[in-house]
């Protein structure tokens, strides 16, 4: 270890992160990262009988000390750390190592059968008026402004989840809760500052374990969004570096070219894929350099420390692929050890199959990169969806630009397991997407909410929220009415919707609830028919799996769910026998919207511009 020479003054607070820890765990090692002024200066121990320290690290901040303890053979109680003066002079710091619940490690996360309500909490549901201004804070509460705090919480989270759960809902994903300290646009929470603290405007701490309890109460499981890539200005480690190499380009602006093809590029230059790769989005949001091995481990534990705390179900990582590739590779690696069954969902915004898939764990690559990540965010399907239901119907455009993206999927390691969506906090919402046309609003949602993958639906689009004639994000991530008291419009309750509004709702929960009563349908397997004269169909089975040698076959009896999209705007008539091979001798067919039963034999006429979605049983 070099020598470092630094004046030191005597200790008053000391920050340490994490701020505890659990015996128990696949890594029996946590380094601590303690803050204080001076506090390299000083040397550490501990009088544990059961607690090893294996390492102290001094960086170039004299205000950092990095303290490695092995717990392997611990017990759940409270340690002692002793930090000693050159002069002789010590300061105690007390750390909890707490018990794992039983279960944690078996956890299972989100999959298939789920389907995802993402939040922008400072835009859903005001549940507590104290913390809407936080003094300290600058960013304060002004609902007039778009771009401002409006003073949606956690609370407001915690008092709707029965709307959540009513609708179908199984996992919440949250934008950032995490504290955001700048001075303007830190509502979307993307510009972290502290990254063990719920932002007060929005509760706390204790606070977010009491979402995920009373959620989990309600069959709901909770999704964190982790931002690994960058910081907010505000960060304390933008001032105090541990480290003269924490920040990419020495802490000074350098943009990023967002030129993501440059990581696979095979006629890449070096310098494009560090332009890349190191490149910051905006001056506000510095850059982290994941290459140092402290940051890299003060990422990863942090990932870990959230999961356990929070009792998180998965968790969305942000700008997935603009962080130092190795570390993804370590930190996807470290959370699936830790939590095997766990689901984690990349950020990757490509419209490009090949280079979302590299990605994903069991993806084939063009090179042995090695990823634990089991899901991506498919903004590929996001973008043929978008483009084959509003553009004209030729042999290579409309239906099948969902169809042929879909083909693409033998290019991903577990295609069911990915995320799938209409819209999210960054695009212009769906109902705007399809000029505000209703049917084309219903053959969107009905092929996300039954197509293969996890689907995401983005708040309010239950209700036909909008954004016309503006990509704002702030307007795109408008109130949801009723979040507020003095709101007139409630879509919580239904008062106030218009007739088309509530049709809406209720189509949505009419679809989500194929999921609560047909989840092995939902896991199993996705076949489609090539579209025909502006006619698209596919079908949804439960499979089993052969324990001993993997092979998957369908199930004979179970139900299966036949969806047919008709682009057309006049009827379309469809002889059912074109569907045999999935109907495989069931007789009768229910159509969900208005349980009306068919033969499974018969010719069935299709409204115009309509999804039809069929039981057949």
């Amino acid at each position: 270890m070099a020598s470092l020479s630094f004046s030191y003054a005597a200790l008053a607070d000391i920050d340490v992160y994490p701020p505890n820890w659990w015996v128990g765990m696949e890594k029996s090692n946590v380094e601590l990262m303690l803050h204080g002024d001076g506090v390299a200066n000083y040397s550490a121990s501990t009088d544990s009988s059961d607690v090893t320290l294996v390492d102290t690290t001094r960086l170039d901040s004299e205000n950092y000390l990095f303290v490695t303890l092995n717990t392997k053979s611990a017990e759940a109680g409270n340690i002692n750390i002793s930090l000693s003066a050159p002069d002789g002079t010590s300061q105690e710091i007390k750390y909890a190592l707490n018990a794992r619940n039983p279960n944690s490690q078996s956890r299972v996360g989100f999959g298939p059968k789920d389907a995802i309500y993402l939040i922008a909490p400072d835009r859903f549901a005001n549940g507590d008026e104290t913390n809407d201004s936080v003094d300290g804070y600058k960013d304060s509460l002004n609902r007039t402004n778009k771009g401002g705090r409006h003073g949606g919480d956690i609370q407001g989270i915690i008092d709707n989840l029965d709307y959540i759960a009513e609708m179908g809902f199984t996992q919440i994903w949250s934008m950032p809760l995490l504290e955001n300290a700048m001075d303007e646009y830190s509502y979307h929470g993307y510009s972290t500052t502290d990254y063990y603290k719920i932002d007060p405007r929005y509760g706390s701490n204790a606070q977010y374990q009491e979402l995920s309890e009373k959620a989990a109460e309600h069959g709901v499981g909770l999704i964190m969004d982790m931002v690994l890539n960058h910081i907010g200005s505000g960060h304390p480690w933008v001032e105090d570096k541990p480290s003269d190499d924490w920040l990419n380009n020495k802490g000074v602006f350098v943009g990023t070219t967002h030129k993501r093809d440059s990581l696979h590029d095979p006629h890449a230059i070096q310098s494009d894929i560090d332009a890349f790769s190191d490149g910051w989005f905006v001056p506000s949001m510095p850059d982290l350099n994941q290459r140092n091995p402290h940051l890299a481990n003060y990422l990863i534990q942090n990932a870990v420390w959230w999961v356990e705390f929070a009792n998180l179900s998965g968790i969305r990582v942000d700008t997935y692929s603009y962080s130092d590739k190795d570390f993804l590779s370590a930190w996807t690696t470290r959370l699936m050890e830790e939590y095997p069954n766990l689901n984690i969902v990349g950020e990757e915004w490509s419209v490009n199959p090949a280079i979302t898939a590299y990605w994903q764990a069991g993806s084939h690559r063009h090179d042995d990169y090695v990823s634990a990540l089991p899901s991506v965010m498919d903004f590929a399907l996001q973008n043929a969806v978008a483009e084959g239901l509003t553009s004209k119907e030729g042999w290579n455009t409309g239906l099948s630009s969902i169809y042929e993206t879909l083909a693409t999927d033998f290019l991903y390691g577990e295609p069911n397991n990915l995320v799938i969506f209409a819209d999210n906090h960054d695009m212009s919402r769906v109902y705007s997407q399809v000029d505000e046309d209703i049917n084309h609003w219903d053959m969107t949602m009905t092929f996300y909410l039954t197509s293969r993958g996890i689907p995401q639906v983005f708040y309010g689009t239950e209700i036909l929220m909008s954004n016309p004639n503006t990509e704002d994000h702030g307007i795109i991530r408008s109130d949801f009415p009723g979040g507020w008291s003095s709101d007139a419009k409630n879509a919580f309750t239904g008062e106030g919707l218009t007739d088309k509004e509530r049709w809406a709702q209720s189509r949505i929960k009419q679809l989500l609830s194929l999921r609560q009563d047909y989840p092995a349908v939902f896991e199993g397997s996705f076949k489609h028919y090539a579209p025909v004269d502006g006619v698209y169909a596919y079908a949804r089975q439960a499979i089993d799996v052969n324990k001993d040698n993997h092979d998957k076959h369908v199930k004979s009896k179970s139900p299966v769910i036949l969806v047919i999209l008709n682009k057309n705007d006049k009827a379309s008539t469809v002889n059912m026998n074109k569907y045999k091979v999935v109907i495989d001798g069931r007789k009768n067919m229910i159509r969900l919207k208005d349980d009306k039963i068919f033969a499974a034999s018969q010719s069935v006429t299709l409204a115009p511009m309509s999804a039809n979605v069929f039981i057949v049983k």
